[in-house]
């Protein structure tokens, strides 16, 4: 979650901006043709019904002598009557995940019960995060060493991985030594380590005689994977180096949370090969992003002693009903599909002690931290620990401040006994030269490998090693990734209202909403020559079924494909159709016109479906192929199945799962998700990624299948689209 505020876009000039008089009476088509200059004054003026007043303007000609202005044809906004249906179809399921996971915690009766509820949740957070890669040589060196009153500031780079460069800062207290050790995670902040708020609590800890190890986090601060040849990101510091990267990861059956915890871990190795730290209390603390991975690190690694996470704990339902999307590292998965939520990563490490810290005004909402709290307190207390879990809820905004701080310092003093400390000590804020571990302030310039390397790499590998598929093992595989649900029976549907002046290339069409799953619906227009208002006539045999890219409503206007089936096959049935979260169903969440936005509500739908083990890409596909069925139903025993960019792909798996369909025509389609997953820069959406896909099949062995159905490809698309 980034610290930085949603800007939204700047809103269209409406008829109500128009300038005071006449304007300001003008429907909204009229006042942006005057402004245009396509609408003269008067007749601006007519528009307006001043005519009928027979008011007199000086100069003004004669209605005769006035000349005809053309009205420009208006532009239709793509339909969209369903903005809200994937919305609350999540919303359903992740209260019901959460009801049931409710049902378990409740049933903890004992100690026993307790105890088992704690190596179950450790098992499934595994199954979520591993397996993990072999420990390598760290390859610890110190690049500079400053000396501060109280204590030294030492510059650190190691290895997590192999040629995987890790920035830190150590900070050794003078006093007593061995102290206790913290590993301190930084949030999204660009500068990472340096910025304020971390060095804070990292030099407000080693005031109190605590070991601290401030590590940048994967594209931030000195660890840039896009940097140029300024040593400034390309894609985005932050947020965006992680969605970048991290959707990427997903195709090779990686997750950038691993990867980040790994650097944890590591980061922990690191500090206890140093003398001066005290391997019996070895905490870890961070806030927002590093409350994240503080989070996570509590239920991967057990060795921590203490945990202070700090504005992250809440609910993963509070963070769907209140539409905040999270980074890729941010979602693991799987994790729903698990019954996991926050609250059990700090389970696993019970009954160590724990303080949950919130914010009052944050964005992640503190009745979920309350809960989160509430269901640890329990399992603390049926272990007889209920002393060594806290929570602290500050009175402001989202942001590692004081108040939290001090209260972590509380915290880790209790534990320790290190410092009878309960506020913050003064603090000389560093400048980011003096915190800097590389020579011009990035590990580029050094020649650490990057996430992409390691992708791009797996991705080579998993290609050499997978068998080529053929036939129904091909069918098989490619189904069992996808994660496709059963189909059974025909689906019902609704029969929508008519709404007229689409321009569509037949004059009629009706519109059905056909229910692929409970509350889902594809909507589909069946075009025709005549008015038709109920269920679809029978027939004819052939059908042609057109998958939009964006709107089925708009492509039946401006998509040349459309035009070329229809004249192609004129005595066939044509339809056109919108899955999930496309046209008639994109979503109008996550604040304003975000569905574009790496961040946004297609992102975000996109990101619960790798959390519910449900392929957002396999449930559109789902949804064609309940389409399908719905067609059988009607009489129609052979389908031409087209479709568009973002989807040609469930398209593509459809057809090649769907008997019916014989023949199969792709425009704009992917050309591989190896092609993705090996190219550094790409602009294809997380929603159109199959995680996991590359180690099984990849897009050409579905396109050769097709093949036998007349595959016709039209423009494919690479890594990066030639046109939206």
């Amino acid at each position: 979650m980034s610290n930085s505020p949603r800007v939204p876009p700047t809103p269209h000039r409406s008829a109500e901006h128009c300038s005071a008089g006449t304007e300001q009476h003008l429907k909204a088509e009229q006042c942006s043709a005057l402004h245009q200059g396509n609408l003269s004054r008067r007749d601006a003026v007519r528009a307006a019904g001043l005519g009928a007043l027979s008011l007199t303007i000086p100069g003004a000609l004669s209605a005769a002598d006035a000349p005809k202005a053309v009205a420009p044809t208006p532009t239709l906004a793509p339909l969209n009557r369903f903005p809200r249906m994937t919305q609350e179809h999540y919303v359903r399921r992740l209260r019901e995940i959460e009801a049931r996971a409710n049902q378990r915690r409740d049933a903890l009766k004992t100690k026993a019960d307790a105890e088992a509820y704690v190596r179950d949740v450790r098992a499934r957070i595994q199954q979520s995060f591993g397996p993990w890669p072999e420990k390598t040589p760290l390859n610890a060196r110190v690049t500079r060493t400053v000396e501060r009153d109280t204590y030294r500031i030492e510059n650190v780079i190691f290895e997590s991985r192999p040629g995987f460069l890790v920035t830190a800062n150590l900070y050794v207290p003078k006093g007593k030594l061995p102290a206790p050790g913290v590993a301190g995670s930084c949030g999204h902040s660009a500068t990472g380590k340096a910025i304020d708020a971390y060095q804070s609590f990292a030099q407000g800890l080693a005031r109190q005689g605590y070991v601290v190890l401030l590590f940048d986090p994967i594209g931030q601060g000195e660890r840039l994977q896009y940097a140029d040849e300024r040593l400034k990101s390309r894609v985005g510091v932050g947020v965006q180096e992680h969605l970048h990267a991290g959707n990427q990861q997903f195709l090779v059956g990686e997750f950038l949370g691993s990867w980040r915890a790994w650097d944890g871990i590591r980061a922990l190795d690191y500090l206890l090969t140093r003398p001066e730290v005290d391997p019996r209390h070895v905490g870890i603390t961070g806030n927002s992003g590093g409350g994240t991975m503080t989070t996570w690190l509590c239920g991967v690694e057990p060795r921590w002693t203490m945990a202070a996470p700090s504005c992250f704990v809440t609910t993963f339902r509070r963070n769907m009903e209140n539409e905040l999307p999270a980074d890729t590292e941010q979602c693991p998965p799987r994790a729903l599909a698990l019954g996991l939520d926050h609250s059990d990563f700090i389970a696993a490490m019970a009954p160590k002690p724990v303080v949950l810290l919130g914010k009052e005004k944050d964005y992640f909402d503190a009745r979920g931290i309350e809960e989160a709290f509430a269901r640890l307190k329990k399992l603390y207390r049926l272990l007889g620990a209920e002393e060594n879990i806290s929570l602290f809820i500050g009175p402001t905004p989202h942001g590692y401040s004081q108040e939290n701080r001090e209260a972590m310092y509380r915290w880790f003093n209790r534990v320790t006994k290190v410092s009878t400390g309960q506020t913050e000590p003064a603090l000389t804020i560093e400048k980011d030269e003096t915190l800097q571990c590389t020579p011009s302030g990035q590990v580029a310039e050094l020649k650490s490998r990057t996430v992409f390397s390691f992708t791009s790499d797996l991705s080579r590998k998993l290609a050499a090693k997978r068998p080529k598929l053929t036939g129904a093992k091909l069918n098989e595989v490619v189904s069992a990734t996808l994660k496709l649900p059963p189909r059974a029976g025909v689906p019902d549907y609704r029969i929508l209202r008519v709404i007229g002046g689409r321009r569509f290339p037949k004059p009629h069409f009706t519109a059905y909403a056909v229910e692929t799953e409970p509350g889902v619906h594809a909507l589909v227009y069946r075009l025709a020559g005549e008015a038709h208002y109920s269920r679809p006539a029978r027939g004819p045999e052939r059908a042609v079924l057109y998958a939009s890219h964006h709107s089925a409503d708009a492509e039946l206007r401006d998509e040349p494909l459309v035009t070329e089936l229809l004249k192609a096959e004129p005595q066939a049935a044509l339809y056109a159709c919108d899955v999930r979260g496309i046209g008639e169903s994109r979503p109008n969440t996550c604040g304003q016109d975000s569905f574009l936005s790496p961040y946004g509500s297609d992102f975000f739908y996109a990101i619960h479906g790798v959390m519910l083990d449900e392929p957002y890409v396999g449930r559109k596909t789902h949804d064609l192929l309940r389409v399908l069925d719905w067609l059988a139903a009607q009489g129609h025993t052979e389908v031409h199945l087209a479709g568009k960019g973002w989807g040609a792909i469930p398209a593509a798996f459809a057809a090649l799962l769907s008997p019916p369909v014989k023949q199969v025509t792709l425009k704009n389609a992917l050309t591989s998700y190896a092609t993705l997953a090996e190219s550094e820069h790409y602009k294809w959406p997380l929603s159109a990624l199959l995680p996991g896909a590359l180690k099984h099949f990849d897009l050409p062995d579905c396109y050769r299948a097709l093949e036998a159905k007349q595959l016709r490809q039209i423009e494919p698309w690479g890594a990066v689209p030639t046109k939206a």
